[in-house]
């Protein structure tokens, strides 16, 4: 999914919420959504918890959007023109509907329920995505992860990967990045990560096994969930500092989690439109092989080459911010 944004702020919202819990001595930071539209007249709306000011990566994972349950007949659905990627992975996890595919390595591929589609960016890839004509209703998630320094410049590839479910107690989990409860993917990553859907019922409380040198981020989709006795709003992000072995997560109705981690990167990041570097430099260089190689049509078997199958014109970069971007991290 494109970042639509043309002058992306990394905020945090007034509201957003620092506790202290006594029982596991660990920070349990609350971050609030901000809705960005996708665009077009009847943009469909996502709501973004990552990045923000206050923080702009949990491990390697740079990028959080929520969205849906949305209704296709009244927003048109998800129309991504083909846009282009640098230095990063998407991954796309749903929980209703499905989304066509396509990118400039030839991949072809439908993002269902239950099923990961990864597309590695690499030194440069551009890819569309848009909701399937009999899709009703779209919900789900689109997360990206920053490549760490020495694996930035790798060549462009897709995954599809089908996880089978495990279990942690009356919970259902679906291990999409890494491995979690007899859960997981063989789905290729760069540094340490973890990414799962955890389905819990009403009055259950399952206590989660965590790698402690892990970061952790607790996205909540549907439910009135409390992460270590800290009550969390639907659409809200709950951190966690590295240390904890596990985290405790009690349903008072039927929830629906993203439970993502990662050691942290290490690394500052410069992120703009959908590129990501680490320089501001290394940003204007991405865009300016865009709009040179795809848009002005001079190379179309450049750096992020072309989508077939798209019927419609790639999108173009917004322009760049007056100011020099800022590293983050």
């Amino acid at each position: 999914m494109s970042n639509l944004e043309r002058d992306p702020a990394e905020l945090v919202a007034e509201s957003a919420v620092l506790t202290e819990t006594v029982l596991t001595e660990a920070r349990v930071e609350i971050l609030e959504p901000r809705e960005v539209p996708l665009g077009g007249p009847r943009a469909m709306t996502v709501r973004r918890t990552l990045p923000q000011r206050r923080r702009s990566l949990i491990g390697g994972w740079c990028f959080i959007d929520h969205y849906g349950p949305d209704d296709v007949s009244s927003s048109g659905g998800m129309r991504v023109p083909p846009h282009p990627h640098t230095g990063l992975q998407t991954v796309s996890w749903l929980f209703e509907g499905e989304i066509d595919y396509r990118d400039s390595v030839g991949s072809h591929a439908l993002v269902r329920p239950g099923e990961l589609n990864l597309m590695t960016a690499g030194r440069g890839i551009s890819h569309s995505e848009v909701s399937t004509p009999g899709t009703l209703r779209l919900h789900g998630v689109q997360l990206w992860v920053a490549l760490p320094a020495a694996s930035r410049d790798v060549a462009p590839f897709f995954e599809h990967h089908a996880p089978v479910a495990g279990r942690i107690g009356e919970a259902t989990v679906r291990t999409f990045v890494g491995a979690l409860a007899g859960s997981g993917t063989a789905a290729t990553v760069f540094s340490p990560l973890v990414g799962a859907e955890i389905v819990v019922p009403a009055g259950a409380t399952i206590e989660v096994p965590l790698e402690s040198s892990f970061e952790h981020g607790i996205l909540i989709d549907t439910g009135d969930v409390a992460v270590e006795d800290v009550s969390v709003p639907v659409s809200h992000l709950a951190y966690l500092s590295p240390g904890p072995s596990s985290l405790t997560l009690r349903a008072e109705s039927d929830a629906r989690v993203v439970l993502l981690g990662g050691e942290p990167l290490g690394e500052q990041i410069v992120m703009w439109w959908n590129f990501i570097g680490r320089s501001h430099d290394d940003v204007v260089a991405f865009r300016a092989a865009w709009q040179g190689e795809v848009i002005a049509g001079a190379d179309p078997a450049g750096r992020f080459g072309t989508v077939d199958g798209y019927d419609g014109s790639p999108l173009p970069a917004p322009e760049l911010p007056t100011v020099r971007l800022r590293p983050r991290g």
